[in-house]
C-alpha cells in the first residue's frame, strides 16, 4: 500500500439553472483537486440533489427526489466523464438511485478510466425512510485502489461501529464518509462517530459535508459541517487524532496526506492496540442486583 493525497470538498449547495451546471461545477472541483496533487477527491452525500432546483419549482421533498432519480443515470455519466478528464479517482458523494431492488442512496467510486463500483447506504435516517421511502442497501463492501483497500460509510452509517469494523476487517485502511447534515447536532454526531471509528479501528476516516443555506431547496435547505480527516490518537499521530479539518460551514477544498504505513506501525507498537484487541463478539451481559 502506498500513501495517498486526498482532497475533500466542503461543498456549498448551489442553485443550478440546468443539470449540466452540476457537471461543470464538479469539473472545476476535480481540476482543483488534481492540480493540488490529489489522487482521490471526496464529495458530500446528496451533493447532486442540488440539480432539483433546475428541474422543478416544487417545494416538496418527494417531488425533488423523483426529479433527480429520473436524471441519475445522466448525472452518473457526467461524473465518469469528469474522472476520466482529470485522471483522478472520484467519490462524488451519493445519488438517489432506483432499480428493481427499490430506491437506494448510492455512492459511486469512479476510477480515472471511468470504471465504476458502488456502495449503498445501509441504515436510513428518519427523513430517508419516512419522507422519501429510501430502501436500505447491501452490507458494506471494500474497494481495491492503487493505495490499497478502502471503504465507504455514508453519513449515518458511520455512526454504527459494526459496519465500519466489517470494512476494516476486510482490509480497509481508509473509510470515506460523504455526509449531509442540516443541524449542528447531526454534524457533531457524524464527526464524533468518525473520530471514534478511527480510534477503535486504528484507521483513517475522512468526512466531506454539504454546507450553507439553500432556501430554494426543500431537501438541502440547511447544511452544517466541516470536512475532516481523523486518525488514531496515539504515537505518530496528532494528540487529538485530527489530521486535517476545514473551516465550519464554508466552501473549501481540504487536502491530507495519508500513509497506511503509519497505521501498520501504530497497530503493531502503539500505546494501545485497539485494532487487535477488538472483541470477537460482545460478551453476555449479566444482571447483578444488590443483596
Amino acid at each position: 500500500m502506498t500513501a495517498l493525497r486526498l482532497a475533500l470538498a466542503q461543498y456549498r449547495v448551489g442553485r443550478p439553472r440546468a443539470v449540466a451546471d452540476f457537471a461543470t461545477r464538479l469539473d472545476r472541483l476535480a481540476a482543483e483537486a488534481a492540480s493540488g496533487g490529489a489522487g482521490l477527491l471526496l464529495l458530500p452525500e446528496y451533493a447532486a440533489m442540488e440539480v432539483a432546483a433546475a428541474l422543478t419549482d416544487s417545494a416538496d421533498p418527494h417531488t425533488e427526489l423523483e426529479a433527480v432519480v429520473a436524471h441519475a443515470p445522466a448525472l452518473l455519466e457526467g461524473m465518469r466523464t469528469v474522472a476520466r478528464r482529470h485522471g483522478i479517482w472520484l467519490q462524488p458523494g451519493t445519488l438517489p438511485w432506483r432499480d428493481a431492488a427499490g430506491t437506494r442512496n448510492r455512492a459511486p467510486l469512479i476510477g480515472p478510466d471511468g470504471r465504476l463500483a458502488f456502495q449503498d447506504k445501509r441504515v436510513m435516517t428518519r427523513f430517508e425512510s419516512e419522507a422519501w421511502g429510501v430502501d436500505p442497501g447491501d452490507m458494506p463492501a471494500v474497494f481495491d485502489t492503487p493505495w490499497g483497500r478502502i471503504g465507504i460509510a455514508i453519513c449515518y452509517d458511520v455512526e454504527f461501529p459494526p459496519l465500519v469494523r466489517a470494512q476494516v476487517a476486510a482490509g480497509a485502511w481508509l473509510i470515506l464518509t460523504p455526509s449531509c447534515t442540516d443541524t449542528q447536532h447531526g454534524f457533531n454526531r457524524v464527526r464524533l462517530s468518525a473520530r471514534a471509528r478511527a480510534v477503535e479501528n486504528q484507521c483513517f476516516v475522512a468526512v466531506a459535508p454539504t454546507v450553507g443555506d439553500a432556501p430554494w431547496s426543500a431537501t438541502l435547505d440547511a447544511n452544517h459541517g466541516r470536512a475532516g480527516v481523523y486518525g488514531p490518537v496515539d504515537r505518530g499521530f496528532p494528540e487529538d487524532g485530527i489530521i486535517a479539518e476545514g473551516p465550519p460551514d464554508e466552501a473549501a477544498m481540504i487536502f491530507a496526506e495519508l500513509d497506511p504505513a503509519l497505521l501498520s506501525a501504530v497497530r503493531t507498537d502503539g500505546a494501545v492496540r485497539n485494532h487487535r484487541d477488538w472483541p470477537a463478539e460482545p460478551p453476555p451481559c449479566p444482571v447483578r442486583n444488590p443483596s
